[in-house]
């Protein structure tokens, strides 16, 4: 039998944004505006509402195959997205996660802050994996707002 294990970490990321906040919500809740930033493979599917899916699976070719369902199950317009989710390299559950977006104004733009409470499984996934590729996917969302600027 393989070894189990399980690895425990939250991690947090802010930015901000020189734009308004009903743009940058739009940029998580609109799915063709979140597939510009976020869908790094060719079947994505998004259905943004309380209880809706969210899909995204692919790989490199000849690779292994990464599949990832969303589900959200929190949603104030324009304040809050609250979803959890689960990652699998082929039939292998990596993660299971729950995370939570939140919306501000700060002064005339947007400040994001992306809360990750993840539950890392038997060493095929790490928090700093995590972090280091979410952080990459908020890098194309700065692009396309016009630039973010990490909070510290």
């Amino acid at each position: 039998m393989a070894e189990r294990s399980v690895e425990y970490a939250t991690f947090s990321i802010e930015r901000t944004y020189p734009a308004a906040v009903e743009r940058v919500y739009a940029a998580w809740a609109d799915p063709a505006r979140k597939a510009e930033w976020f869908a790094c493979h060719a079947d994505y599917s998004m259905d943004f509402r309380v209880g809706g899916r969210e899909f995204s699976r692919g790989g490199e070719p000849g690779g292994p195959v990464y599949t990832t369902e969303i589900r959200f199950q929190d949603i104030v317009p324009g304040e809050r997205i609250v979803y959890t989710y689960d990652v699998l390299r082929d039939e292998a559950r990596m993660s299971v996660s729950v995370v939570t977006v939140l919306f501000e104004q700060d002064g005339g733009g947007t400040r994001m802050t992306f809360n990750e409470q993840g539950v890392f499984l038997d060493g095929h996934d790490n928090a700093a994996q995590r972090e280091h590729g979410t952080r990459m996917g908020l890098e194309r969302l700065d692009a396309l707002m016009g630039g973010g600027v990490p909070v510290h």
